[in-house]
């Protein structure tokens, strides 16, 4: 909304102009909301997907209501078999032929009529033409038709020869040269000629801007697409003309020798015809990367004239661009790419309006940098969307755990403790302090913009609290392959990403460490877990994960000690003082040896041990009790729906008995 600058009240007076917001983003718009895109690009990863090929994979499938690549590409597939269904390519050539029978059942008509030996001998000229079109049309054309109906169909050929020879490759010909005198022929023959010796001299390299002036000036009527430049007028064409070779190519070998000799035959001038071909192999010169060699197949029964096949062959053509921008398998690929102007004249507006929302989603991912460049030059999540991830796992959890115990992890670890110094809105079972000065504060915000009321539900924040107890939390979690067969590999990431985010947002005074282990173990970041790829590896080398878990636990002595061991299979290997890991199945006695003998060493830590058993397999049943009584810990055996809020309450409940 603006003033209107010719009221010479001013902004003051009441008048205002209104219109479209065309200058960048509208203002107004509602802010993305990314947090189910990072999920979906968050699962693919932690399913070993790359960052790039997630980022793929969410344009192709779409979000939510937002349809994806995949749709529109199905789309565009139904519209380009539609096409070919629908239409074949020689109704030039059937026309053609109707007007000769025609031409040729009215002549005969006259001539059985006279009784004179010319019609005789006329007759037999007739009967001796060439079975085909093109040669029967070429015999005919000196022949002195008698019958006025038969001229006029003969004529007609030639003339249906040249619109469609035209409108093959300059727009709107076809209509244009209806009912053509011969100086029209001639005004396009001319043009045609000027037309090659501009080409001819653009391929020479010279400067045809003044030419190029002339030839528009001269004979712009003919081309209502306005080219402003040499180069734009040959692009234009050699679309067109490439077109028009692929319907050629499109044809069998005797449809496309016939309409080759019909050509010659165009508005009876061999001239257009020897013209239109120097332009053809010209254009082929300029612009050799335009499709000179395809074909399309058709097989419905409505025939198309040579214009109208050959508009059918660009639209052909556009469809397998379009394809190839919406598959975005090429290097460099983006969103971007996607010519909407085609795509809304192909598929609608719909279409064009699926793929900016895609391209905006794209834009908006990577503003926020949801990845980002690791040390080796990969692409990784960063932070931020490793943030998000855990928020959305710990969401998970949190309703897992309301579901099974009737709390909230959110109420439980801000209840009865000391001040963190922050605040959080009030939710429904909260029983902490208010924070008045926010309160009141979110009150007056919220009168700034017109709400009457003096105090809403919504104002009150409380002073979020924590116990102050610090703990030291080891979290060892099973990555040899058996946890990817078997379908545990995504729950066990959701798993340390909820319980990261948890301890980060929550409990920043804790010292979490993640450590895998498969036929080693390793200490790694989140994000490097996050994005862990499945390997086949045997071993599961417990013992080397709780050795890595008591030097977490020493360096934080202050710290109440936490090992949390998420594992699907007995200890299969172990580390000799050469850090080599050795391994055996069934597990030998020094592998079972060392392992437990990491478990005495936390116990004398007086570590809290729980293990997570994830499967049903009795020896590791066997195994995991022996461990619980030797360290004084605790075995749970949840399903995987169940794993994260397994780990998340057991690492609550730690704290609290600490």
């Amino acid at each position: 909304m603006a003033a209107d600058p010719t009221d010479p009240g001013g902004p003051h007076s009441g008048r205002y102009s209104y219109g479209r917001y065309d200058d960048g983003p509208d203002p107004l718009a509602p802010p993305f909301d990314l947090r189910e895109a990072m999920d979906e690009l968050g699962r693919d990863v932690m399913e070993g997907t790359s960052p790039r090929q997630a980022m793929q994979e969410l344009m192709r499938r779409g979000l939510g209501e937002q349809r994806g690549l995949d749709d529109l590409m199905r789309r565009l597939n139904e519209r380009r078999s539609r096409l070919q269904r629908t239409h074949r390519l020689d109704g030039t050539l059937q026309e053609v032929r109707e007007l000769l029978e025609q031409a040729l059942e009215a002549e005969r008509n006259s001539l059985q009529a006279e009784d004179s030996d010319d019609a005789r001998f006329r007759e037999m000229q007739l009967d001796a033409l060439p079975p085909s079109p093109a040669g029967a049309v070429r015999e005919l054309e000196d022949y002195d038709w008698r019958n006025a109906e038969a001229r006029q169909a003969y004529e007609q050929i030639r003339d249906l020869l040249g619109r469609e020879a035209l409108d093959q490759r300059f727009q709107g010909m076809k209509q244009a040269m209806e009912n053509a005198t011969p100086e029209d022929v001639e005004a396009v023959r001319e043009m045609i000629s000027d037309l090659n010796d501009l080409l001819e001299a653009h391929g020479r390299g010279e400067d045809t801007t003044d030419q190029f002036r002339e030839f528009m000036g001269k004979h712009g009527q003919f081309f209502p697409e306005n080219p402003q430049n040499t180069d734009e007028l040959i692009d234009l064409l050699a679309e067109r003309a490439a077109a028009a070779q692929r319907m050629m190519n499109s044809l069998s070998a005797e449809q496309r020798a016939e309409l080759e000799g019909l050509m010659q035959q165009a508005f009876g001038d061999p001239r257009l015809a020897e013209q239109l071909g120097r332009l053809d192999q010209q254009l082929q010169g300029l612009r050799p990367g335009e499709d000179w060699q395809g074909r399309g197949r058709f097989r419905g029964e409505d025939p198309l004239g040579m214009g109208e096949a050959t508009r059918a062959m660009e639209e052909l053509g556009q469809m397998d661009a379009l394809a190839e921008q919406l598959s975005q398998s090429y290097p460099g690929a983006r969103m971007e790419d996607i010519d909407l102007e085609a795509l809304e004249a192909t598929l609608g507006e719909q279409a064009r309006v699926d793929a900016q929302r895609l391209a905006e989603l794209q834009r908006e991912l990577e503003r926020q940098g949801v990845f980002q460049r690791a040390a080796d030059g990969s692409l990784m999540l960063s932070p931020k969307a490793l943030r998000q991830l855990g928020q959305s796992s710990l969401r998970d959890v949190v309703g897992s755990l309301s579901t099974r115990r009737g709390e909230r992890e959110t109420q439980r670890s801000g209840a009865a403790g000391e001040a963190t110094g922050a605040t959080r809105p009030w939710s429904f079972g909260d029983t902490e302090q208010w924070d008045v000065p926010r309160t009141l504060l979110n009150a007056e915000m919220r009168h700034a913009s017109g709400d009457p009321r003096a105090l809403d539900v919504t104002d009150v924040e409380i002073v979020e609290t924590e116990q102050r107890t610090r703990a030291a939390v080891a979290l060892c979690v099973d990555t040899s392959w058996s946890m990817v067969a078997d379908g545990r590999w995504v729950p066990m990431k959701r798993t340390a990403l909820a319980l990261h985010h948890l301890v980060s947002t929550r409990f920043r005074g804790d010292a979490l460490q993640l450590v895998t282990f498969g036929r080693h173990a390793k200490e790694v970041e989140l994000g490097e877990l996050t994005a862990l790829e499945g390997a086949w590896e045997q071993g599961t080398n417990l013992h080397h994960a709780l050795l890595l878990a008591g030097r977490h636990l020493r360096k934080n002595a202050d710290a109440a000690p936490v090992v949390l061991v998420v594992t699907d299979g007995e200890p299969t290997a172990h580390l000799e003082p050469d850090g080599h890991a050795t391994f055996d199945y069934p597990p030998s006695p020094e592998t079972l040896r060392a392992t437990l003998g990491e478990v005495d060493a936390l116990a004398r830590l007086n570590a809290a041990m729980t293990v997570f058993m994830l499967g049903d397999d009795p020896r590791l049943e066997a195994f995991v009790d022996l461990v619980a009584r030797r360290a004084g810990g605790r075995v749970v055996n949840p399903d995987l729906d169940g794993l994260g809020a397994a780990v998340v309450s057991d690492y609550l409940a730690s704290r609290r008995r600490r």
